[in-house]
């Protein structure tokens, strides 16, 4: 495959290096998911995006400047985790974070497994999330809808961290109980945004 370890970590670099430094052991963890992501989608639906170039950008760059500009946490679930973004990023740069990764369809589940098998902070849970009976800190998603997520909330965890598009961001409204920070805008080409909620009345040095 001409994209090898080293391509790989070249375009990380390209992109990131301006906003977040990656260990050559962080690289590594992140390319073993990069290969068997490539594998498996052969076989099943992981991601509609083929070119290698816009899976490292839009999967890997956008879910690892995502969990750069999250306030310090100890848990999250990652609702919808699919090919485990951006929980698998997210638990590769936050090695002190248990970062739960929820995916009820279960092959996609079978593959988080496989893939996280060396993430000693990853725990994987095939079931909706609707029934998932653990607490979490935080609530992290990316390509779910905000009212989606915002039913989990209290019960799941208090709080929420959303990678999201302009259009997205509307949904958020649906939850008043939720104080949303200003949207930090990513740094490449389309419209996408990191933000936070926490609970109303939860000052900022609390979050």
């Amino acid at each position: 495959m001409p994209e090898d370890r080293d391509w790989f970590a070249q375009r990380l670099h390209l992109h990131l290096d301006p906003y977040l430094a990656l260990t050559s052991r962080q690289i590594d963890q992140l390319f073993d998911h990069f290969e068997l992501l490539r594998r498996w989608n052969v076989r099943i639906n992981l991601t509609s995006i083929r070119s290698p170039e816009e899976i490292v950008l839009r999967h890997y760059c956008e879910s690892l400047y995502f969990a750069s500009v999250l306030p310090e946490m100890h848990s999250c679930a990652d609702i919808g985790s699919g090919a485990g973004f951006p929980g698998v990023p997210l638990a590769v740069v936050r090695p002190e974070c248990r970062v739960a990764l929820i995916e009820s369809h279960q092959r996609k589940a079978v593959f988080l497994r496989e893939s996280t098998r060396e993430l000693k902070n990853v725990l994987v849970l095939g079931e909706r999330a609707e029934d998932v009976g653990e607490r979490f800190e935080w609530i992290v998603s990316r390509a779910v809808a905000p009212e989606d997520v915002m039913k989990l909330i209290p019960k799941l965890a208090s709080r929420v961290a959303l990678l999201a598009g302009s259009a997205e961001l509307e949904g958020t409204n649906t939850s008043p109980w939720i104080t949303w920070a200003e949207p930090t805008r990513l740094p490449w080409g389309e419209r996408r945004f990191a933000i936070t909620g926490v609970p109303r009345g939860t000052s900022n040095l609390e979050r």
